[in-house]
């Protein structure tokens, strides 16, 4: 048996794989303590893990942002409101983050493994503030795109494939030293909060965010990741985390006609967290599609969603609108899947060999369609807000081009051979042994 600390930024998208981690780790007979957000002390529990709040310092509700950093709202949603995060909301906690684990493990938990998301800066600070043999292994889950930066491809934030041809890699070095300078007051930042906690941050951070940690497992699978190169041995696919067990919900009344369906069945979802105003993505996906020959599914993830869909206008006679529709049950029926974009829930698309259709923005989601279009599994649409005649365009190509299907198939049968729990406890059972 090993002790394992799982830590997590207190972000739903970033604990719920981390909560996946844990719990499967208790299963295998491990101990687990989970460092993170207070709200989230019944989640925890729920996987049978010890939970642990963060400090103050370190802890808020990722539901209410505008109240512990209330300069956010004043940044745009693209660089500028992803340099004010690198530096407020995952920089400022290091060094209370880095102490909350110095004193877990000196005072109640003295584990030989820490696992943690890559934004959980003061696990980075860990992983520098001793040599291995001296401290715990750290690892890294990649729960979206490695943020390292490469010749071999454009770094995160553009929303761009690798380019081709002759000169591809000096472009994209020049990018690279763009972002670098971009970054510059973020870096700087960054490397002060380091020295709050009495380590040194060796190099640029969206490169530090990989190569610190003593193991960095991605969650994808090479086939939906951009070819590199360079990246370090300690960095492995190790392919996206199964569904996260939930309590069994009531099917929607509507459900036979799901399962009966003779024509092409389009999922739409928002997620389970980004989902406050359903007119950006499902109200349009509802419209584009109100007179084709498809059975549109529409997945609010809130129990007030069908109200609100239905306030908004009639809802097409093709259309079916329900609030929690579990995706496990809905996705081996769907010929489609229009989703903004979190990397977990297009994992779990391709997971069953289902293209998609991306419309996102903010976050990681440009970057996630983008690999969507790259990888032959689906269309990017390029924005958080499609109208829907761009919605209406995209889905018929995909459902029209078998080549999109093909595509999800074989990265439905990568993702088979790999297996993430197991890698992720191969490597803490080597680190207890």
């Amino acid at each position: 048996m090993a002790l394992v600390i799982a830590a997590a930024t207190p972000f739903h998208g970033h604990v719920q794989p981390v909560l996946t981690v844990a719990a499967d780790l208790v299963r295998r007979g491990h101990e687990v303590v989970v460092l993170t957000g207070s709200r989230f002390a019944e989640d925890v529990r729920a996987a049978g893990a010890l939970h642990v709040s963060l400090p103050p310092a370190a802890d808020f509700d990722d539901r209410r942002l505008e109240q512990h950093f209330p300069g956010r709202a004043a940044f745009p949603t693209g660089p500028a409101q992803l340099d004010y995060d690198m530096k407020h909301v995952f920089g400022d906690p290091t060094a209370a983050q880095y102490q909350a684990l110095r004193t877990l493990l000196a005072r109640r938990f003295p584990a030989s493994v820490v696992i943690s998301d890559p934004l959980f800066l003061g696990t980075t600070a860990l992983a520098l503030s001793a040599p291995p043999g001296r401290r715990p292994v750290t690892v890294g889950l990649g729960i979206t795109m490695p943020t390292l930066l490469s010749e071999d491809a454009p770094p995160i934030g553009l929303g761009m494939p690798p380019l081709l041809g002759e000169g591809a890699k000096k472009r994209h070095r020049e990018m690279n030293d763009q972002v670098k300078e971009a970054f510059a007051g973020a870096q700087r930042h960054i490397e002060e909060n380091f020295k709050g906690s009495g380590t040194e941050l060796p190099g640029f951070i969206l490169d530090c965010l990989a190569t610190v940690p003593d193991h960095y497992l991605q969650l994808t699978v090479p086939g939906f990741e951009y070819p590199r190169g360079d990246l370090p041995s300690s960095f492995r696919f190790v392919g996206p985390l199964p569904a996260a067990p939930r309590a069994p919900r009531p099917l929607p009344e509507w459900w036979a006609e799901v399962e009966c369906a003779r024509q092409p069945v389009v999922a739409v979802t928002q997620g389970s967290f980004d989902n406050r105003d359903l007119g950006r993505l499902v109200r349009p996906a509802i419209e584009a599609l109100a007179d084709q020959d498809v059975l549109v599914v529409a997945a609010t993830g809130r129990a007030d969603g069908p109200a609100e869909i239905e306030a908004g206008g009639p809802v097409p006679e093709n259309a079916r609108v329900g609030g929690y529709v579990p995706f496990d049950a809905l996705l081996p029926y769907a010929s489609v899947l229009v989703t903004n974009g979190g990397y977990g829930g297009v994992h779990q698309a391709l997971r069953h060999g289902v293209p998609l259709v991306v419309g996102g923005d903010g976050e990681d989601k440009p970057e996630v369609a983008a690999r969507v279009q790259w990888s032959g599994a689906g269309l990017d649409l390029r924005t958080g807000q499609p109208s829907p005649e761009a919605v209406r365009d995209a889905v018929l190509a995909v459902l029209g081009e078998p080549g999109y299907h093909a595509r999800a198939a074989g990265l439905r049968a990568e993702i088979e051979r790999h297996d993430a729990l197991d890698a992720i406890a191969e490597v803490v059972a080597r680190a207890a042994s």
